[in-house]
């Protein structure tokens, strides 16, 4: 098979080196990709949300299977637009995607079919915001964009100024653009958070094992909210009870309501989850493979990952045993130093060869090659990935080889997996 991936970060480079080890693919195309991804695919220039100029390009290298990465083109319905044309794909259809196109959308799926998350009201004038949290006066409050917002979309005020200053910045200074029309205001939840990646045709669900991003960009959990700085394999929160707690209460109810609503979902569906003191809820659901946590949760999967794509595109995920190995794993984030805001690029990387060290494996996610060079392309640049026995062995791994790789005010946290650890003992 000849099998195109859409996309160019993290998450794509760690889908296309499983593909890789797929027996039935002979080779793989990546649009737009990056300097890392070059090595193991054919890139092509073509924007990951072109719906028409991704659909050109399937045609014109006569792909066998798309698979659709990330939320834009996957809300937008380019998975919808390749059906048309004939092409198998991995990812779900528009109407479907909208379980993270709308935060609105979802949390009342989740309230009409009793699945359980957090109390929430919807608005769409900033004056009602702030008036509902002046009367509520609960700090710290969780208030989220209703739209895409690239894994940032939500901020969590300690203070009434800082819930203002934050609606402000969503609905008038419109920082995620159109995403910000809405906002869902939530109680704040406390317990560990859980991240379970699920593959699903529709018919049934089967959960991926568990992992634990780090989405603060500073240690101990400080500073500015990323699309994520690290994450370990698996969950130690995520126990069996929890585990057939969420398949029975969240899991397969989500969708069976999808299934009820008109909206099958077929792909990877991700459910992002806080274990409460009154059980696990629903933080938020994504449409997708999360980034980063796909990079520690892929490296386990030992089943042919084209047999699961291909038994999703036709209906029969039931019939197929999805087998994982036993070991842990452990992603660290480099980032350019200034992200998650403004930070310079075209910074040359050094201490890699072809874009790799010895004993991990480095997916790019902001890289180029230019002029023969590898440099800096975007806020999170790699994730330096690696399994061991134990956690503590992969972290031990993948912080070692972080020490080796060198660029200019690299940025990374020192404590990616510590409260994993914690748990643990």
């Amino acid at each position: 098979m000849k099998v195109l991936v859409v996309g160019g970060g993290g998450r794509e480079h760690a889908l296309i080196k499983k593909i890789k080890e797929s027996k039935k693919v002979d080779s793989i195309a990546c649009c737009p990709g990056n300097g890392g991804i070059s090595y193991d695919a054919e890139c092509y220039d073509v924007s990951a949300t072109d719906i028409d100029g991704v659909v050109n390009l399937a045609k014109e290298i006569k792909a066998d299977f798309v698979v659709v990465a990330p939320d834009d083109p996957l809300v937008a319905g380019m998975v919808d637009a390749l059906n048309e044309e004939g092409f198998k794909t991995f990812g779900p259809a528009a109407d479907a995607a909208i379980i993270e196109g709308s935060k609105v959308f979802s949390k009342n799926l989740m309230l009409k079919y009793n699945i359980p998350t957090a109390e929430y009201r919807v608005f769409d004038k900033p004056e009602d915001v702030i008036a509902y949290l002046e009367e509520k006066n609960e700090f710290p409050a969780v208030i989220k964009a209703d739209g895409l917002a690239l894994g940032k979309g939500v901020i969590i005020p300690e203070t009434l100024e800082e819930a203002v200053a934050g609606v402000k910045e969503i609905m008038e200074d419109r920082i995620f653009g159109e995403s910000g029309n809405s906002v869902v205001v939530e109680e704040f939840l406390t317990g560990p958070e859980v991240s379970v990646l699920a593959f699903t045709d529709g018919k049934c669900v089967k959960p991926m094992v568990s992992s634990m991003d780090h989405k603060r960009a500073l240690d101990g959990d400080k500073g500015l909210n990323t699309g994520g700085m690290g994450t370990v394999s698996p969950n130690p929160y995520y126990t069996e009870e929890v585990a057939k707690e969420c398949m029975e209460k969240i899991f397969i109810p989500t969708i069976n309501a999808m299934n009820k609503e008109g909206r099958t979902f077929k792909g990877c569906l991700y459910f992002g989850l806080m274990i409460t003191p009154k059980g696990p809820k629903v933080i938020e659901y994504n449409c997708r493979f999360g980034d980063p946590e796909t990079q520690v949760v892929l490296p386990r999967l030992k089943t042919d990952i084209m047999d699961i794509f291909e038994a999703i595109n036709n209906e029969t995920l039931t019939d197929l045993d999805i087998e994982w190995y036993d070991e842990a794993c452990a992603c660290v984030i480099m980032a350019s130093g200034g992200y998650p805001k403004s930070y310079p690029k075209g910074i040359e990387i050094t201490g890699l060869t072809n874009g790799q060290l010895d004993g991990v494996t480095v997916y790019h996610a902001g890289t180029a090659v230019k002029d023969g060079r590898l440099v800096t392309s975007g806020g999170r640049v790699l994730g330096v990935t690696a399994l061991g026995n134990t956690l503590e062995e992969a972290l031990k791994k993948s912080y070692s080889a972080v020490d080796k790789i060198k660029f200019e005010n690299a940025h990374y946290r020192k404590d990616i997996g510590q409260r994993a650890l914690n748990a643990e003992k």
